[in-house]
């Protein structure tokens, strides 16, 4: 199953008290299976000396979330003003920070710079130019075109908005360094939810081998590589687990080449979201609503406000309705709806599912990364609570639901009025 049994054994048998004191709907987060998941991920690159995880601060951006990040040693990956707020709200500083965006403006750039810094890593050229200084330590974001092929979030490389090109790279490094920069990082994204660990062990080999011609060429080494984040999960039943310790392993034997022939290797940075707290964070919804046209519909009291990746993406998250996951249930194929006027208001299509009531439970597994993060308010909806299922068993609220007067907030201000 996606969702792992064991915040299954601990989150199902006092759900249904959890709902009834918070209400639904909500997203609720499993702090032991991300302590776990972050455990696991330090060990399997312990090998690896100055190894960093910066956590995908887009994937789940809520400040308890990120203070668990930060109690773990992880630092952050950020791409705008307020993930950098967040951050160092939840005490980022400098190194802590790595601040990739795409089609930056000034006042970004200076809110990155300023505050203690972070870690600038440039998705274009013509950024350079547009920097407010040029910092010590510089990184570009490198997009291998046609080189590599990508997957159906991101797309193809040669097709994507991301990036500094092939030909673009090393004079890229080169212009930096006359403008004072000393320090060099190399990074890459070129997926996201994937499960083959040999595509990440050549995207690996892929920095490491440009980082070595570009050193040559330039006189210069690498403090750090990144090979991104992109780790997936399970999101079906039947899709396998992502191998973390052999893809450290595939990693470690290209670091041992890479020292043999340079006397030294740059430190690995990675910036998982989706892998560090994707599974460990399910949707809790209330169905409310049973129709029978040409399909069986269920109704809930959510929309793809709280969780659009189905709409957006056609993705798949698995669906239990609580107390009747028994495989002896009777079942019947229905679509999983929401509330909004749009007909992809969907969480399941022709789902196969246990025969559901109104006021049943349902529990879509899977939303601890890009669920409460992508939502949004049209129709007016207004978005859920957030809760965290901590280690000690108790259920905590880390973020309130939205109400009418955040959604009309915007519309209080002062008269401002240009007459030509």
């Amino acid at each position: 199953m996606p969702m792992s049994e064991n915040f299954q054994g601990r989150l199902y048998p006092d759900l249904k008290e959890i709902a009834q004191h918070f209400g639904t709907p909500f997203h609720i987060y499993d702090e032991q299976g991300i302590k776990e998941t972050g455990d696991r991920l330090l060990n399997a690159f312990k090998d690896f000396e100055g190894f960093r995880e910066y956590f995908a601060v887009k994937a789940l951006p809520n400040p308890a979330i990120l203070s668990l990040m930060g109690s773990m040693g992880f630092g952050f990956d950020c791409s705008s003003i307020p993930e950098l707020v967040l951050s160092r709200k939840a005490g980022a500083r400098a190194d802590d920070i790595i601040f990739s965006s795409n089609n930056t403006t000034l006042e970004e750039f200076e809110a990155a710079l300023g505050n203690g810094g972070s870690i600038i890593n440039l998705d274009d050229v013509t950024m350079i130019d547009k920097l407010p200084q040029m910092p010590e330590r510089i990184c570009f974001r490198f997009n291998p075109g046609a080189d590599r092929s990508g997957n159906d979030i991101i797309g193809n490389p040669a097709e994507s908005k991301y990036g500094v090109t092939t030909a673009q790279i090393e004079d890229a490094y080169k212009k930096s360094m006359e403008l004072g920069a000393k320090r060099f990082g190399l990074h890459t994204m070129l997926v996201s939810n994937e499960l083959s660990r040999e595509y990440i062990i050549q995207t690996g080999e892929m920095l490491l081998t440009l980082s070595e011609k570009i050193s040559k060429s330039l006189g210069i080494k690498f403090e750090f590589i990144n090979i991104g984040g992109g780790i997936g999960i399970p999101y079906k039943p039947e899709d396998p687990h992502f191998d973390l310790e052999s893809l450290a392993a595939g990693i470690k034997d290209l670091y041992t080449k890479f020292q043999e022939k340079n006397g030294y290797t740059p430190r690995l940075m990675m910036e998982c979201g989706r892998f560090m707290t994707g599974p460990h964070g399910v949707l809790v919804t209330t169905a409310i609503n049973k129709k029978e046209i040409y399909r069986k519909y269920i109704g809930v009291d959510t929309c793809m406000a709280a969780l659009m990746r189905p709409a957006l993406y056609n993705a798949y998250h698995h669906i239990d309705v609580l107390g009747k996951m028994d495989e002896s249930q009777a079942t019947e194929v229905v679509d999983v709806v929401g509330s909004l006027c749009e007909n992809n208001d969907k969480f399941a299509i022709q789902r196969p599912l246990p025969i559901i009531e109104d006021g049943d439970l349902l529990v879509i597994h899977d939303t601890g990364a890009h669920g409460h993060a992508m939502g949004f308010n049209y129709n007016g909806r207004l978005r859920p609570q957030e809760l965290m299922l901590r280690s000690d068993g108790s259920v905590e609220l880390i973020r309130r639901e939205e109400t009418i007067d955040d959604h009309f907030a915007t519309l209080d201000f002062e008269s401002n009025v240009y007459k030509p």
